[in-house]
């Protein structure tokens, strides 16, 4: 419609021109008066001037119109004024192929942040950066793996990892890898996928981070106890029928020497040796079989029964049953709960036997810290972590553990003790893991170690 009337104005204008031209010619061959030709000229000149306004005055507006388009500013409307001109009916089109694009671009818009807060909100860390290492995305999952706040290039990653970063650079389409760094003090292992991707022909890269440590464990863990579950029972079938037997001859030998009289031509001195190697074996077999059933409590964890805890209640008690063992060995105790009313939700009988563990070995490599002149010192604090939740820290100044055998010290069977069953740490492992919370260690030798326990929210 707008086009219609745009050409009739046109067409309307020439024509009014054109005749004007030939009256004007008419009057040239008439000799008509000089005033009416030159009237008639400038009729003329200001109808081609009014022609050549007229076509201006559209160029600019559809410029300005396209214009809008090509810089996708769509704020600018056409004022129309009811008349039924031209210029109206074309301004309406002008204003309603701008509404539309700002339907379309009002959708894209939409889309786009409801894509980006699927992004920020999804469980898995995202990454996505150019062949210049420029990151144009990076959600808060990515962030908290990593554990930093805000970076512009993957190249600033080399504080986490360098591994990690040399892992994003070379990985390609469908390529996985695994990667440990550091979090806290914690080792976490990272699975890493990436993706390579092309948009308006620059090239741009895909990363996608899941933490696998809990789920490592988590297998690691179960393949310990079905071992243990089929060597305790193996173990207890063959040494349960052992330690009966080993009783009854024991008790019958023993029957024997009291009677102080010799049987087939044995002396009571013999009969003693037998009564002495029977009684061995029952001894040890009931060592064994203590030992097995000790090893039975790691795939018998029972579900918390979580209820509100007081940290330092809590503490102070654990830290009273052990006061005579810290007096004894001249250990000063440093004991600190920051606010005093802090609070977990836990099952407390079993939290106390993780306590009670973790500082009954403080102790026990405080003792046998021999340095002449050294202060031992137990260090016992608890306050709210950083992001949230509750952390719990029992340090000591001891000789430290080798870092080998730091790398061990929750695998079962594992132990540094002289006696130990290697129980107690894979143990307590288990039962923060059923709290939803972790336990780690960081130990310098000759200088001390610490565990922390980390309660979530």
């Amino acid at each position: 419609m707008g086009f219609n009337n745009f050409r009739n104005n046109l067409v309307f204008r020439v024509a009014v021109l054109v005749a004007t031209i030939f009256l004007f010619t008419h009057l040239v061959y008439n000799e008509s008066y000089d005033l009416t030709k030159f009237l008639v000229f400038l009729l003329i000149a200001f109808e081609v001037h009014s022609l050549f306004r007229f076509l201006d005055k559209t160029n600019n507006e559809l410029k300005g119109f396209l214009n809008s388009i090509k810089y996708d500013d769509f704020s600018h409307t056409y004022t129309t004024h009811a008349t039924g001109t031209p210029a109206d009916a074309i301004y309406e089109e002008f204003n309603n192929v701008i509404k539309k694009f700002r339907e379309i671009r009002a959708e894209k818009e939409a889309q786009y942040h409801y894509l980006k807060t699927i992004v920020q909100h999804v469980g898995i860390g995202i990454i996505t950066f150019d062949r210049q290492g420029e990151i144009q995305i990076i959600n808060s999952a990515a962030k908290n793996l990593l554990n930093i706040s805000q970076i512009k290039n993957i190249k600033q990653l080399s504080n986490v990892s360098v591994q990690l970063v040399d892992s994003f650079k070379m990985l390609k389409t469908g390529g996985r890898d695994l990667v440990k760094i550091s979090k806290a003090g914690d080792e976490v292992q990272l699975a890493i996928y990436a993706i390579e991707l092309t948009l308006r022909d620059k090239e741009f890269k895909l990363v996608s981070i899941q933490n696998i440590q809990s789920e490592l464990e988590e297998k690691e863990m179960e393949a310990w106890q079905n071992l243990i579950r089929v060597l305790t029972h193996e173990i207890m079938n063959s040494v349960t029928p052992i330690s009966s037997l080993a009783a009854t001859v024991e008790g019958e030998l023993e029957v024997q020497l009291n009677n102080d009289q010799n049987v087939n031509h044995i002396t009571n001195e013999e009969v003693e040796d037998i009564h002495l190697a029977v009684k061995t074996i029952h001894r040890r077999s009931e060592g064994l079989i203590k030992f097995v059933s000790d090893f039975r409590n790691l795939t018998r964890i029972p579900i918390p029964n979580f209820e509100d805890v007081s940290v330092h209640d809590m503490l102070q008690q654990n830290l009273l049953l052990l006061k005579f063992d810290m007096e004894k060995e001249n250990i000063t105790l440093d004991f600190k709960v920051e606010p005093e009313d802090l609070k977990i939700s836990a099952d407390k009988e079993q939290i106390e036997q993780v306590l009670i563990n973790l500082i009954k070995n403080a102790i026990q490599a405080l003792a046998e810290d021999d340095i002449e002149g050294k202060q031992r010192q137990l260090i016992v604090h608890a306050n709210h972590a950083d992001g949230g939740g509750v952390m719990i820290k029992i340090e000591d100044n001891g000789p430290g553990i080798e870092e080998e055998a730091l790398k061990k010290i929750f695998i079962p069977f594992f132990t540094t003790k002289k006696g130990g069953s290697g129980i107690g740490l894979s143990l307590s492992k288990q039962i923060m893991r059923k709290h939803k919370g972790s336990i780690a260690v960081n130990s310098i030798i000759d200088e001390g170690t610490e565990f922390t326990l980390r309660f979530s929210a």
